[in-house]
């Protein structure tokens, strides 16, 4: 028997958009309702990303606070900080106190210090305002700054049938239960709780003696990066925040590291573009600018650099002006070559891959970089042989760029471990920085090598 199984991803249109518009635009609240409500929180914010800020702010006030608040976490950064802007501070509240406190308090961080106290006021459920407070006190880039409040937890002491009637009171707050979490009369975490191993028990049997003592946790502080290789480690869909004294003060969840992982790879990704701040397309030209003009200039002191050490062979090669012309083909090599040995080394940085010693890595890039320089060197050598027609040109050429390329390898292995070891990102190592002091090394080396070689 054949099911029909509906496709859940859902295209945004340009019909779409226009009807939303028209509805929004003549005022037609219970249509728009209608046909709002049958899609997705994430989908409407698909939707509001493509209206201007006056008809994504009635659409927001349009629908009820327990699908908007959800909308507002999913809108991009610039579109929701212009809503929340046209928002009062009680409507922003009424937003929040439907969210989970580790997103309420990521939104709530977006709004001005006056704004912040104003909204905070302004909310009614005492526990949820003393939860979100707390979570603003945290780095956001920590253990404290990514948790959220809800989680589902039992004390050691209680009885199953105590355990199950307090679970189910918890689990009210909780929209996804991923664990239950054991604590001691003093709130410190010592466990977790099996489902199955509960369902099992015998009503009148305590917690202590059914519950799982090994369980994974991540101290407060913690930096969210380390968090997120924990749970991809040990392949977590949600781990525990716990303080100096172990006493359990939150959970993490997936999604939360989801989104770290996102925005720790575009920021690597624009750091090795040569873009040392975070902007996006739709920057002010002043901002993108800012963010792109600095190795641009990099690139341009390497490019004078290569100038000043090519005018400084150009007397020694005036009978070998061939020389000259392979010198793109040494620079681009010496670049590619560092480019990809950074690229592995920050990616093993970052999945904490990077085991041994340093030198022990530097060896086998150098055996590495030998290998392909040789084959590539071969290829070269012959190409430039019957070319030439000269055997110790061809030679010259082919041994600078074996002797290039495993420098090259040196460098851009080298570099990302320094910039690892001294707490800087070594994403940076991965764009304009290699390939531009490579260029400059490899050009010099390659006219030493060769005036070595040709004894002029």
């Amino acid at each position: 028997m054949e099911e029909n199984i509906e496709n859940i991803q859902f295209h945004i249109s340009e019909e779409l958009i226009e009807k939303v518009k028209h509805l929004v635009n003549s005022r037609n609240d219970q249509k728009t309702l209608d046909l709002l409500n049958s899609f997705h929180y994430a989908d409407i914010a698909e939707i509001l990303d493509e209206l201007n800020l006056k008809q994504a702010t009635y659409i927001i006030k349009l629908l009820d606070s327990e699908k908007t608040a959800d909308i507002l976490t999913e809108l991009d950064d610039d579109i929701r900080e212009k809503i929340l802007e046209n928002l009062s501070a009680k409507e922003i509240a009424e937003e929040i106190e439907e969210l989970d406190t580790d997103d309420a308090a990521d939104i709530i961080a977006e709004l001005s210090e006056e704004r912040q106290e104003n909204v905070i006021a302004q909310i009614e459920d005492e526990e949820h305002k003393a939860d979100i407070k707390e979570l603003l006190a945290y780095d956001e880039d920590s253990a404290g700054g990514l948790m959220a409040k809800e989680l589902v937890k039992v004390n050691e002491n209680w009885t199953v049938t105590q355990c199950v009637k307090e679970m189910r009171a918890q689990a009210e707050d909780v929209t996804r239960v991923h664990s239950i979490y054991v604590v001691d009369e003093a709130e410190k975490l010592i466990g977790r709780l099996s489902l199955k191993d509960l369902l099992v028990a015998n009503p009148r049997d305590y917690i202590s003696s059914v519950y799982i003592p090994k369980v994974d946790s991540v101290h407060v502080n913690e930096e969210a990066e380390d968090v997120a290789r924990i749970m991809q480690k040990y392949d977590l869909e949600a781990i525990p925040v716990v303080d100096d004294e172990h006493v359990l003060l939150g959970r993490i969840t997936i999604d939360d590291i989801v989104d770290v992982i996102k925005e720790e790879a575009e920021k690597d990704y624009q750091l090795a573009a040569g873009i040392i701040q975070d902007v996006e397309a739709d920057d002010s030209i002043i901002e993108l600018t800012r963010a792109r003009l600095p190795w641009l200039f990099l690139g341009l002191i390497g490019g004078v650099g290569a100038f000043l050490i090519m005018g400084g062979f150009e007397g020694s090669f005036k009978d070998h002006a061939v020389l000259f012309f392979f010198t793109p083909l040494i620079a681009a090599m010496a670049g590619n070559v560092g480019v990809q040995s950074s690229a592995i080394i920050v990616q093993g940085l970052a999945n904490d891959d990077i085991k041994g010693s340093i030198n022990n890595r530097l060896i086998k890039e150098m055996l590495l970089a030998a290998l392909n320089g040789i084959v590539l060197a071969i290829f070269l050598f012959l190409f430039v042989w019957a070319y030439e027609k000269d055997i110790i040109t061809a030679l010259a050429i082919s041994v600078s760029l074996v002797i290039v390329i495993i420098v090259a390898g040196i460098i851009g292995t080298f570099v990302p471990l320094f910039l690892d070891k001294r707490g800087i990102d070594p994403a940076i190592a991965t764009g304009p920085f290699i390939t531009t002091s490579n260029d400059i090394f490899g050009i010099l080396i390659y006219f030493m090598i060769a005036k070595m070689i040709l004894a002029i």
